[in-house]
């Protein structure tokens, strides 16, 4: 009798030990939920159709007046080089875009960043550093910026949105050089040579 108390006390001690393994799983992946991509629809109406590629799913502008010059020139050539801006729409209505001076292929390295602000966040800096900052109003058009990727209609819409922010621009690598060499610098893009 007793043989037959212990052999029934430890298969409903096996029962119990397994039908709480059996549970412990299923409240562990219950309580695992995956919060939905948030998308700044404004500043890229097109970042849902894009795949995250290597974290920036691609508003794509390109602007000259974005290169440091050899000289202060009006004519020197790489005042009017084309430099293309691959951006990531944060939904904090900041941007940062990878800077390319020959576009996004897949062999071409960034050569600096662009970080781009909003009037507001602007606002709130100190004085001593918002003269790294330009006023994308006054630049947009300075620097011929274009939105290739879009339609007519959609530039149209998101310009406004683009001209009421500020853009800080930091190089870490010359374009002519095969590495990443010296120091990185911010260009102050303001202070660059009017182009007609």
């Amino acid at each position: 009798m007793k043989i037959k108390l212990l052999v029934a006390s430890v298969a409903v001690s096996l029962l119990t030990a397994c039908s709480g393994m059996e549970k412990a799983p299923l409240s562990a992946t219950s309580a695992v939920v995956e919060k939905a991509p948030v998308y700044n629809t404004t500043m890229n109406p097109r970042q849902k159709e894009y795949p995250n590629h290597l974290g920036f799913n691609d508003l794509h502008i390109q602007a000259i007046r974005h290169m440091r010059p050899d000289t202060h020139d009006v004519n020197d050539p790489k005042l009017q080089m084309i430099v293309h801006h691959h951006c990531k729409a944060y939904e904090d209505s900041t941007m940062i875009c990878l800077m390319f001076h020959s576009g996004m292929k897949d062999q071409d390295k960034p050569i600096g960043f662009e970080y781009i602000i909003t009037t507001a966040q602007y606002n709130t800096l100190p004085e001593a550093e918002k003269g790294y900052w330009h006023y994308h109003l006054v630049e947009v058009p300075r620097a011929h910026a274009t939105f290739p990727d879009l339609t007519a209609a959609e530039a149209a819409a998101i310009l406004p949105a683009v001209n009421e922010t500020y853009g800080k621009v930091v190089y870490f690598k010359n374009m002519d050089d095969e590495f990443p060499l010296g120091e990185p610098y911010i260009m102050i893009v303001q202070d660059m040579p009017e182009q007609e």
